[in-house]
């Protein structure tokens, strides 16, 4: 009789609730989509190599009335570009093509003589002083045809303060990383010097090799059939208080966050940064093991990794991505080998840490 009464106090919880973890997930996610009013959504979720969880909500496309579809819509994935970018750099350093603490000047001729020296890895990890976007530039509708045509934005500004010595977060210093990447890997003689050279590479080495077969370099100048419409709130909006967004050309800043693709391939990418296999074990933990200023502080972010620690213990390696219509938060949680892969449609999307609540749903199931 005591076991009995030990196990309906196990099961009591579902009995009660009669719900699955898919199905606690999918309730919390419509609530959130009603009550946030994002047009479209779409959530992955990835355990041991196995898709668990996937799943559209809204619209790619309100006025048609598109439905997403997590594996085939996509939306900006914003600054998650950074830690995609991360998995290129990490191997070109597997190759020895790449040094992260050599004067960037060694891949990047071009750049500018500063009062300090910057490397790749304080680039990598915000700590090289280039500044962040001036008013506007968030909004470019310039093409730039060229990773090194974008350094034209920011390369003769000075040093915002002595590198090393303060985390000052910075899409920018990835540009300046996709050339030093392009320029030595065509020194290598593995591609043509064509000026899209760090394209074909991330096309080939990292989304071809993984199979994210939907995650490509938003190119303004193609058609993308299955690219989300993009929005923002307004109150000259439809009913829904959302309008089309503004034309925008994220060429400008590709590595950093111009990159376009799906949550579940997003899932791809981070099983494959669970364990050895992709990149080796010692690469993996030096990308993701936080840096530090001159000071001995942690900066919480590696290289194109950011670390958060959560108050009851769980430790989670990922990245957020805002864009001109994108809202993202990618996830690994590498006890449970769980990835989580969230995407809406619209600027400036408040999740208000729902992704945690949501994948500490799958860790404890």
């Amino acid at each position: 009789m005591k076991r009995i009464l030990t196990l309906l106090f196990i099961l009591t919880p579902f009995v009660l609730y009669g719900q699955s973890v898919e199905e606690q997930v999918t309730e919390k996610l419509e609530v959130f989509v009603k009550e946030s009013r994002v047009p479209g959504l779409a959530m992955s979720v990835s355990q041991k190599g196995e898709l668990v969880y996937s799943k559209g909500f809204g619209y790619a496309d309100l006025e048609a009335e598109v439905p997403v579809d997590p594996a085939k819509t996509q939306f900006r994935i914003g600054s998650v570009s950074k830690t995609v970018t991360a998995a290129g750099l990490a191997l070109l350093y597997e190759q020895g093509k790449i040094d992260l603490d050599v004067p960037i000047e060694k891949y990047v001729p071009m750049w500018p003589q500063k009062k300090h020296k910057i490397t790749l890895r304080l680039l990598a990890g915000h700590l090289a002083g280039i500044r962040h976007y001036k008013p506007g530039e968030f909004q470019s509708s310039k093409n730039y045809p060229t990773v090194t045509d974008g350094l034209a934005i920011f390369m003769n500004d000075p040093l915002i303060n002595k590198p090393g010595t303060e985390y000052s977060y910075s899409s920018y210093g990835w540009n300046l990383i996709s050339v030093a990447m392009e320029k030595a890997n065509a020194s290598g003689g593995t591609f043509l010097q064509t000026g899209q050279d760090f394209l074909q590479f991330m096309q080939e080495s990292v989304f071809d090799a993984l199979e994210m077969n939907n995650t490509v370099a938003e190119d303004m100048l193609k058609e993308w059939p299955n690219r989300t419409k993009f929005y923002v709130r307004s109150s000259r909006g439809n009913e829904s208080g959302v309008r089309l967004a503004p034309v925008v050309d994220n060429s400008y800043k590709w590595a950093g966050g111009g990159f376009i693709g799906t949550t579940e391939d997003l899932c791809k990418f981070g099983q494959a940064h669970m364990k050895a296999g992709f990149l080796k074990q010692s690469t993996l933990d030096e990308w993701m093991r936080s840096q530090k200023m001159a000071n001995g502080k942690d900066t919480n972010y590696g290289i194109g990794w950011r670390t958060y620690k959560r108050h009851d213990g769980n430790t989670y390696y990922g990245h957020s991505g805002g864009s001109v219509g994108g809202s993202t938060m990618f996830l690994i949680h590498k006890d449970s080998e769980t990835v989580l892969a969230i995407t809406g449609n619209i600027s400036n999307l408040s999740y208000n840490g729902i992704y945690f609540d949501l994948i500490e749903l799958f860790i404890d199931k």
